[in-house]
């Protein structure tokens, strides 16, 4: 099998083999490549992400979870992410743009808060351009489709054309909760003997290996590329909010996770590798909406509105309930380990056995070649001096007003509910 046909670099492949002792299967390359791809695993950033500062006294939670949470004063905090959906919203404006809504809100439920405001950043190209203004229009009507929908308020956002974003745009999702400090959840708490449970939707083939495809360079035709983004339903979405709300108010969640990218296996080896755990899941026991689906499928599968939970055995019977109440679907798939490995069984048969550690985190990280910035880029400008006007000035001037920058955005947030809730106090 070739590496590069699963988005390894060759490099990454010689690690594999020396952490394993041996060569990895199929399923199991499937699965690293998703989970080492730069859109799972920061390979290249990394090292400068951790230069900025991520501590402070309110700072209840910084990097390695799903959401950040700072304190509030009165025993409350605000959980808050922002992430790009770039790449889908490209090829598919509408639900790769919806599917990014979706995801940012199960990012801050994850952390046991409740949603109460997104926000988002649009960069497009020359909305002149018919291409970009079927983006433009696709990615607005996905937002403002899902996040109505779901019943969180879009509360602001920024909009900036360029000609660099053409045909490639960057969509960028935001979301805040509210959340007591006594109801935090975090993914580094399952013990050995806990059961994972799915919650939510069923799984099918959309947006399989989509966590590659976002880290791979977007091809000018895009059109075969569209089964890797994902569909999203806020209604069920909206259910599963309710629903796992009501699970944490009878304290029967001990961790969770949102299934974004890489579905089970990265929520489930995330969890176990967080926890110093392993973990076994059983292919056969994943809801599915789609026939014919073999381990990997199911295990790499990016279905949306859908959560991993990690509870006691003995209460899944009232978790199960639960779930039907809100008429989701609700399934035990797995249990936490000992052993620290990350494991899938299908039908008795182990397709994937990999330590939970180098799946949940253990990828590389890249180190590029780098030079100093130019001269030119560095130099004091205090002392630069005050350019006259040109003859033209007045055309610039003209030409600066007729900026699409510049223009009355009311048309895009007026598509969004800012008031679902009622709790907002200034509209955008």
């Amino acid at each position: 099998m070739d590496y590069k046909n699963f988005g390894l670099r060759k490099e990454e492949y010689e690690t594999i083999k020396k952490q394993l002792g041996r060569e990895p299967n199929e399923a199991e390359l499937r699965i690293l490549g998703v989970m080492w791809s730069e859109h799972c695993s920061y390979k290249s950033t990394r090292r400068l992400l951790r230069q900025f500062s991520s501590e402070g006294k309110q700072v209840l939670q910084g990097p390695g979870e799903n959401a950040g949470i700072v304190d509030i004063g009165e025993g409350l905090a605000v959980a808050f992410k922002v992430e790009s959906h770039n790449h889908p919203s490209a090829v598919s404006p509408y639900q790769g743009a919806a599917t990014g809504v979706g995801g940012i809100i199960r990012d801050i439920l994850a952390m046991g808060a409740w949603p109460v405001a997104c926000m988002d950043g649009l960069f497009f190209g020359d909305p002149s351009k018919e291409k970009t203004a079927g983006l433009m229009q696709g990615v607005i009507s996905g937002i403002g489709g899902y996040g109505n929908a779901v019943g969180v308020p879009t509360v602001g956002g920024k909009t900036v054309f360029d000609g660099c974003y053409d045909g490639n745009p960057l969509v960028n999702a935001f979301c805040a909760g509210l959340v007591r400090h006594d109801g935090i959840v975090r993914s580094n708490t399952a013990k050995p003997g806990q059961i994972t449970v799915l919650l939510g939707s069923r799984t099918g083939r959309d947006g399989i290996a989509g966590a590659a495809f976002a880290s791979a360079r977007l091809e000018e035709d895009t059109k075969g590329s569209r089964p890797q983004v994902q569909i999203g339903d806020p209604f069920v979405e909206k259910l599963l909010i309710e629903c796992c709300h009501e699970l944490l108010s009878k304290g029967l969640i001990v961790s969770m996770q949102d299934m974004g990218a890489a579905g089970i296996t990265s929520s489930a080896s995330e969890i176990a590798a967080k926890s110093g755990r392993g973990v076994l899941i059983h292919a056969e026991k994943v809801p599915l909406r789609e026939t014919g689906m073999n381990a990997w499928e199911i295990a790499l599968s990016e279905s949306q509105e859908r959560m991993l939970l990690v509870i006691e055995p003995r209460d899944f019977d009232t978790v199960a309930e639960c779930a039907g109440k809100w008429q989701l679907e609700c399934a035990a798939i797995g249990e936490i380990t000992d052993d620290g490995r990350f494991r899938i069984m299908e039908k008795g048969k182990t397709v994937v056995d990999l330590p939970a550690e180098i799946v949940g985190g253990g990828c590389p990280e890249i180190h590029w070649p780098s030079k100093p910035l130019s001269e030119s880029r560095t130099k004091d400008l205090t002392d630069t001096v005050e350019p006259e006007y040109p003859d033209e000035w007045g055309n610039h001037v003209l030409d600066l007003l007729s900026s699409p920058n510049l223009k009355e955005s009311a048309w895009i947030y007026e598509q969004y509910d800012h008031m679902v809730q009622i709790n907002t106090v200034v509209p955008p």
